[in-house]
């Protein structure tokens, strides 16, 4: 069985703490002990570390050895536009365990007014939200949130390979992504709000570099296309 996991925000020494509400976590929920062995990442490395003291607003281990930690076979960029914040805390949370590496809220023309006024105060609990969901799925390094882009400042997004997801006619995804794929390749994915592109943005990203795809027929919602898109980059490049 996969030992837990855990981010400490760093390893010196030999010794890594975790404290406040996330210590309150491991001694109150998981009952974390003395001598019991986890995983620890710093954000740069991962650890297998021993509890040496548990109490309600500390935990803190001691390093053992070093733990190989692959790095991942795409590096994956999600522009997506504001939606409800249920939703798009929904969608963070599973980009997250899809292994995205970045993520970037789009101020789209169609999202509703004064989300991106909002995010300020959301921020931290989006971090705490990418934190949890990276350490129930054991990843190594967190998803980096960026700050609200316009349209225009997020299509100058730099990857390999950028592509914005179409509701009208457009070449299906999984053909049109590379066929010499490497591993460490970076992807970058626009997802569109509710209701849509308007025309002019429509038109900035048709002066853009982004490659239209589709992911079907079907209308998704944001969250869905971003999260079918995602998997489909994952199992192109052998992620899965």
């Amino acid at each position: 069985m996969a030992r837990r996991r855990f981010f400490v925000d760093s390893v010196e020494s030999g010794r890594a703490r975790i404290t406040g509400p996330d210590a309150h976590h491991l001694t109150r929920v998981l009952r974390v002990e003395p001598g019991q062995q986890f995983e620890i990442s710093d954000n740069r490395s991962v650890y297998l570390a021993e509890v040496e003291s548990a109490r309600k607003d500390l935990v803190s281990f001691s390093v053992r050895e070093k733990v190989a930690s692959p790095e991942p076979r795409v590096r994956t960029s999600l522009c997506a536009s504001l939606i409800r914040f249920e939703r798009f805390e929904w969608m963070l949370e599973k980009a997250t365990e899809l292994g995205v590496a970045r993520v970037v809220p789009v101020e789209a023309e169609r999202s509703e007014r004064g989300l991106e006024q909002a995010v300020g105060k959301r921020i931290a609990r989006w971090n705490r939200i990418v934190r949890e969901a990276s350490e129930q799925s054991r990843r190594a390094r967190l998803p980096e949130i960026g700050a609200p882009l316009d349209l225009a400042a997020a299509l100058q997004t730099e990857a390999a390979y950028r592509y914005m997801l179409e509701e009208a006619e457009a070449p299906a995804l999984l053909p049109a992504l590379p066929v010499d794929r490497q591993p460490g390749d970076s992807v970058a994915l626009l997802v569109g709000p509710e209701g849509g592109w308007t025309d002019r943005e429509r038109a900035l990203i048709a002066g853009s570099n982004w490659r239209p795809v589709s992911l079907g027929p079907e209308i998704l919602r944001t969250e869905t296309a971003a999260l079918a898109a995602l998997a489909v980059v994952n199992a192109a490049w052998g992620a899965f």
